[in-house]
Parts: structure tokens; sequence; C-alpha cells
């Protein structure tokens, strides 16, 4: 067997005596438990709108951990794709009266079309000097809508309608959550497809040995560019489902703190695996929003005043979650759980 074929048949072949519960892929079956939770969430008295927030989120921190930890490209202007993408999709749908299908595949475009420009640029350089290149067409993308009319400044874009789907009236909290879980799924089954792709495991050749996988015959460049591609698609979907859900388009979601927050998603989760960002995604979007009642809760128990403020301090108790993440939890809650059981194995 060549060189290159052990690339494209890295992944191990499975036994043909595996029992029903194996045929399914770990993941797919951690990804099933997940969506049946998601399923009865909004029944069981889970609130609408912050579900479909965490989905969101989640889909943005699974196209970032698609480009950083499978073609190992970390980019640190990911908010720029999902930023614009949620601009002008509400811009199209608000103004220019486009229907909402149109206006989120429109969305992922938008991110695409960023993708193809800022990585075709960005994939010229290596390391820090790729990530630096990424950071400063965030910023440059967020100055503009900052100053751009159609964003509102400040106050950003207000008032996107929701419109139907299929003759689905989205104005429903509950119908419009199943619409974004089913996109969040398709966006998931994509990633998932990808990576166990050929075109997969030529991305994890060129993050662990670029040179090796050159010297295969590849055209490694174009493959990161198309990785690049994919990753700011789905990151833009994701910035035209938020501004769905929520009506509006703000700076922040723009902003390259937005882009180092989904690094600390993935981080938590585990880079380089496909449920490691979703459950960073939920933990650190959960957190955000109920730190507050955390505090006060605490407060209560412990009779310690300052636990009441911790609400106004969530960027601190943020940056101890990554501190002790790094230390240890190096690969993740997930990649630990994975070693965890190699090892027992």
């Amino acid at each position: 067997m060549s060189d290159q074929d052990r690339v494209l048949d890295s992944e191990p072949a499975a036994p043909a005596s595996r029992g029903l519960g194996n045929l399914v892929p770990p993941d797919l079956r951690g990804f099933a438990v997940l969506a049946a939770v998601m399923l009865v969430a909004p029944l069981a008295g889970g609130y609408p709108i912050f579900l479909m927030k965490m989905l969101c989120y989640a889909l943005f921190a699974c196209a970032f951990n698609l480009l950083m930890g499978y073609a190992g490209l970390l980019s640190f202007g990911h908010a720029a794709f999902l930023g614009s993408a949620a601009y002008l999709s509400g811009q199209a749908l608000k103004v220019w009266g486009m229907p909402t299908p149109l206006g989120l595949l429109f969305g992922a475009a938008v991110g695409a079309v960023l993708g193809l420009i800022i990585g075709w640029l960005a994939i010229r350089r290596t390391g820090v000097y790729l990530t630096m290149i990424t950071l400063a067409f965030g910023q440059m993308l967020y100055f503009f809508y900052l100053q751009a009319g159609f964003t509102g400044g400040e106050d950003g874009l207000q008032g996107v309608p929701r419109g139907t789907l299929f003759g689905l009236d989205l104005g429903s909290d509950l119908t419009l959550y199943y619409v974004v879980l089913a996109l969040f799924a398709a966006g998931f089954l994509l990633i998932y497809r990808t990576v166990h792709s050929p075109f997969g495991q030529i991305l994890k050749a060129i993050r662990e040995n670029e040179p090796r996988t050159t010297s295969l015959g590849y055209d490694t460049a174009r493959f990161k560019l198309l990785a690049f591609v994919i990753s700011a698609a789905l990151a833009g979907l994701a910035g035209a489902m938020k501004t769905l859900v929520l009506g509006f388009a703000t700076l922040s979601d723009a902003h390259w703190s937005l882009s180092g927050l989904v690094i600390l998603m993935t981080l938590v989760g585990g880079v380089g695996t496909l449920m490691g960002p979703i459950i960073g995604a939920f933990a650190i979007v959960a957190l955000e929003d109920k730190i507050s009642d955390l505090g006060s809760w605490l407060a209560r128990v412990t009779n310690v005043e300052w636990f009441a403020s911790l609400g106004e301090s969530s960027t601190i108790v943020t940056g101890l979650i990554f501190v002790v993440c790094v230390l240890a939890f190096r690969r993740g809650v997930v990649g630990e759980i994975i070693a965890w059981r190699a090892r027992g194995k």
C-alpha cells in the first residue's frame, strides 16, 4: 500500500463480528442521545429562546472546530463570519423582503464568500501569522459595521421578522425551535460526513504533518481553503439563525471577543472531537446566562455577599474555567472521556 493510500485509509477497519450497538459510531450515538434530549427539552419546561441560542453557538463552535481541530488552522477572526451573516441576512429579511429560507441560505453564502476571501489570504501563512491575519480582517469588518448606516451602529439592526418556512409560522417560538434544531442537526451531520470522508483524512494529515502530505502529491493549500470555506459557511448559517431567533444583530456578533469565546467553547469541550464543541458551547452559554442566579443562590447558602455580584464578573469566572481546563483537562471534557475509555480498554 502506498503512503497516499495510507492517508486515505488511516481509519482502522471495523471488526466483522461487532454487535448491532457497535455498528453506530460513538459520536453518532452521543449525538442521537443529545438530539433526543433537545427534542423534549422545550416540552419539559425549557425556555425555547435560550435553547435556540445554545444551538446557534453550538453550530458556530462545531464550524470553528472543523478548521482548528481537524485542519490545524487557528482562526482568531471567526466572529467576522457569524457577524457578517447576522447583519446581512437580517438586512435581507427586514429590508429586501427575502423569504426566510433564502435569508438563511444567504447568510451561509455570505460566510462562504468571506471564508473564500479571508482564507485565500490567510493560508499563505502559518502559525501565529495566519491567526493575526484572521484577527486583522475580523477587526476591519467590525469597524465597518460600527460605521455602516444599515447596521444601526451601537444600537444594532433591530426588528428582523421571522416570516414563514414552508407554510410554518415562525412567529411561534416552539415552531422556530424545531426548525433551528433541524438546521443544527443538518450542520452537525455535514461536519461528521466531512471529517469521515477522504477529504477529512487529508485534513488530519495536514494537521499532523503538512510537508509530508505535500510530498505525497496533495495540494494542501486547496484543501485548507476548502476547509476554511465550509467552516465559514456553517458559521454564517449560525449567525443567520441567531438573528432570526433574537430578531436583531449587534456589534457583539462581530467583535473579536466572540472569536475568543468560540475558542474557549472548543477547548472546554475538546478540540478535534465532534461532540466536544457542542458540550463546550452549551456549558459556556448556560454559565453566562445563569451565573447571576448561581451567584444569588451561593450568597443565600454561604451568607457571602460577594457572590450576589457574581453576574457582573462573568468574564472572571469564564477565565477561571479556562485556566482549570487548560491545567486539568488539556484534552477538554469529551477528549478526557475518550482518553479514559481508551486507557480502560
